[in-house]
C-alpha cells in the first residue's frame, strides 16, 4: 500500500511538472521568476504541497501554481530581505515569529493594535508578511505555523479587511499546507460581522481552523510559557528590533551540567567522557565507511578505550531516519525521541556524518538552553567521519514538544585549526550564506524510542523510514 502511494505521488508530481511547463511556462515565462520554475522541477515537497491543498486534482493545482508564481514575481519574494522592509515597520513589532503552540508549531504573531489602515503603507506591510513567511518556509520546509491574531486593545482604525484577506490568501494560495490554525484572541464585538466575511474567504474546510479565544481558552492551544502576560502567560519576551527576532535558539546552559541527586552516577560518567569529541558507535561491518579520530599517543590503550565506549553506548540506539544535507547527514531527520522518567531512557542520540572532503565545524543550539545538556555542542567533524552527540534533559526537567534543536554547520579550510579558540573565531567570520542549518523537534515516548535500533547492520537498511512509519511503530507497541 505504501508502495502504491509513493508511485501515485510520483506520477502526480511528474504530471504537474510536465503540464505546467507545457501549458503555462511556454506562454507566460515572463510572468514567473525563473528561480521558482526551476525549484518546481527539483523540489518534490513543494509540488506536493500545492497538490495536497487541491486534493491531488492536477487542473486545480496548475491554476494555483499560476496565481502563486505570478504573485511571487510581482512582490519579488525571492529577493526580499531586511532592507526591503522600511525600518519603522520592523521596529513596531506588528508581525513576527516567536514561540510554539502545544503541538510544536511555530507561532506567527500579528499584533493588530499596531496596524493602522493606510493605503500608503499596505504594500510594505504585505511585503513584511511575505518576508517572514518566506524566511520561515526556507528554513522549515513544510512545517506549519499557528497564526496568533492578537486583537487586544484594537480600535476601529485597525480594522483592515484588505490586509486580513491578503493574510488568508497567503495560506490558501501562496504558502499551502503551512497553516495549522488561526487563534483569534480577544476579538471586539464590533468585529463579529467582519469575521463572518473572513469565514467565507477561508472556505468550509478551513473554517474549522479558526479558534476564537479569550484569556481562558487561549491556553488550550498555547502553554503559558509562550504567552505574554496580557494573555495570562509568563513569557517575558519583549519584541525589539534590531536584530530580527529569530527562532530563539541559544547555546545549551552547560555541556557538563551540574550533578543532580536524581541521576548522579550517569552525570559523573558523562563528565568523565567530556574530553571525547566523538563516540565511536558504528562498527566496521556497517555499509558506510567512517574515518575514526585517533590519538597516536594513546594507541596502547585502544582496545580498552573501545571496550569502554562500546559498553557506554549500549544504552543508546541508532537513529533510523536521516536528513541528507549538503555538508552533514543528520540522524534522526526530524524528531529527537526521549524516553520518560519511568522508561529509564531519558537521553537520546544525534549522529552527524560529514559528507564533504573538508573538515566541517558544527554547533548545536536549543530553544531551552537551561533544560538540556548537549555533548559535544561545539566541535568539528573530519571528512567522512561521524560524531555522536548525546542530548539529555538536565535533572528532572521535562522534555516538551515545543523544544527545538538547531544544528549549524560550515566547511573549514584545510589549514584551519579546530581548537576552541579557532572554532570561536571561525564562527565569527563565516558568512551566513555558507552555514547549513537543520532543525529538530522533540518527542517523548512511553517506552523505548520507536525510531531507533540497537547498533546493528540493519540500522542502515532502515534509514529511509518516514515519520509516519515511526509513529505507526509507536502505536503498535502500545497496543
Amino acid at each position: 500500500m505504501a508502495e502504491n502511494h509513493a508511485q501515485n505521488r510520483a506520477k502526480l508530481i511528474s504530471e504537474t511538472r510536465r503540464r505546467f511547463e507545457a501549458e503555462y511556462v511556454t506562454d507566460k515565462s515572463d510572468k514567473y521568476d525563473a528561480r521558482d520554475v526551476e525549484r518546481l522541477q527539483q523540489d518534490d515537497n513543494w509540488v506536493e504541497s500545492y497538490l495536497s491543498w487541491r486534493h491531488n486534482i492536477v487542473d486545480e493545482t496548475l491554476k494555483m501554481l499560476d496565481e502563486s508564481f505570478q504573485w511571487r514575481k510581482e512582490i519579488s519574494v525571492n529577493d526580499l530581505n531586511e532592507s526591503s522592509i522600511p525600518r519603522w515597520l520592523l521596529e513596531i513589532g506588528v508581525i513576527y515569529l516567536h514561540g510554539y503552540d502545544k503541538e510544536g508549531n511555530k507561532l506567527f504573531w500579528i499584533r493588530v493594535k499596531y496596524h493602522i489602515k493606510d493605503q500608503k503603507t499596505i504594500s510594505d506591510k504585505k511585503k513584511l508578511i511575505a518576508f517572514w513567511l518566506e524566511r520561515y518556509a526556507k528554513r522549515e520546509n513544510g512545517k506549519p505555523v499557528t497564526v496568533m491574531f492578537d486583537l487586544s486593545e484594537t480600535g476601529i482604525n485597525s480594522i483592515d479587511m484588505d490586509f486580513v484577506r491578503f493574510i488568508i490568501n497567503c495560506f490558501k494560495v501562496y504558502y499551502p499546507k503551512y497553516l495549522s490554525k488561526i487563534v483569534i484572541f480577544d476579538m471586539p464585538w464590533l468585529m463579529n460581522a467582519a469575521f463572518k466575511i473572513v469565514k467565507t474567504w477561508l472556505g468550509p474546510e478551513a473554517v474549522s481552523l479558526l479558534k476564537f479565544t479569550s484569556k481562558n481558552e487561549v491556553q488550550d492551544y498555547v502553554s503559558v510559557e509562550y504567552l505574554p502576560p496580557h494573555m495570562g502567560g509568563t513569557d517575558p519576551f519583549k519584541y525589539s528590533y534590531p536584530p530580527l527576532v529569530d527562532d530563539d535558539f541559544q547555546t545549551p546552559l552547560c555541556e557538563n551540567g551540574p550533578i543532580t541527586s536524581e541521576d548522579e552516577t550517569s552525570s559523573k560518567e558523562d563528565i568523565e567522557s567530556d574530553g571525547k569529541e566523538t563516540l565511536e558507535t558504528i562498527s566496521n561491518e556497517e555499509q558506510t565507511p567512517l574515518v575514526k579520530k585517533s590519538n597516536p599517543t594513546e594507541s596502547t590503550s585502544k582496545a580498552e578505550e573501545n571496550e569502554k565506549v562500546d559498553s557506554k553506548m549500549k544504552a543508546f540506539k541508532k537513529p533510523l531516519s536521516v536528513f541528507k544535507g549538503p555538508l552533514l547527514h543528520i540522524s534522526p531527520a526530524e524528531e529527537l525521541y526521549f524516553g520518560n522518567t519511568e522508561s529509564g531512557e531519558k537521553k537520546t542520540l544525534m549522529v552527524l556524518t560529514n559528507v564533504t572532503k573538508n573538515i566541517v565545524a558544527f554547533k548545536v543550539r536549543t530553544t531551552a538552553p537551561e533544560k538540556y545538556r548537549v555533548k559535544p555542542s561545539n566541535s568539528s567533524c573530519d571528512p567522512g567521519a561521524s560524531v555522536d552527540i548525546v542530548v539529555s534533559p538536565h535533572g528532572g526537567l521535562t522534555v516538551s514538544a515545543q523544544d527545538r534543536f538547531l544544528i549549524m554547520a560550515a566547511e573549514m579550510e584545510q589549514s584551519s585549526g579546530t581548537g576552541p579558540a579557532e572554532l570561536t573565531q571561525f564562527w565569527k567570520e563565516v558568512p551566513r550564506n555558507k552555514v547549513m542549518e537543520h532543525r529538530l523537534r522533540c518527542h517523548t515516548v512511553e517506552s523505548s524510542k520507536p525510531n531507533t535500533l540497537m547498533l546493528k547492520d540493519s540500522a542502515f537498511n532502515m534509514s529511509d523510514k518516514t515519520s509516519e512509519d515511526i509513529c505507526l511503530q509507536s502505536f503498535t507497541r502500545k497496543q
